[in-house]
């Protein structure tokens, strides 16, 4: 009995999960353009940051930069993307 409770337990939240990201996945056409758009111009805004760097303006500016121009695209102040320094 008791094992049976722990897998429930365990299990439920697993398919939640599984639940919840299967309905994510569905987008309309729309959505998906959307989609396409704001991965383009994260893509740019991160060439215009490497770009940035490569002239000399230092990382600290450049990641303001980078920052204004995601601003209104992804979540976190990394635009999407965070690597190791």
């Amino acid at each position: 009995m008791k094992k049976n409770l722990l897998a429930s337990l365990v299990l439920a939240p697993m398919l939640l999960a599984a639940a919840l990201a299967h309905a994510q996945d569905t987008h309309s056409d729309k959505e998906t353009k959307a989609d396409i758009q704001r991965h383009r111009a994260m893509a740019a805004a991160h060439e215009a940051a490497a770009k940035c760097l490569e002239s000399g303006k230092g990382h600290d500016t450049c990641q303001k930069e980078l920052q204004a121009a995601c601003k209104t695209l992804a979540i976190g102040k990394y635009c999407g993307m965070r690597h190791a320094h």
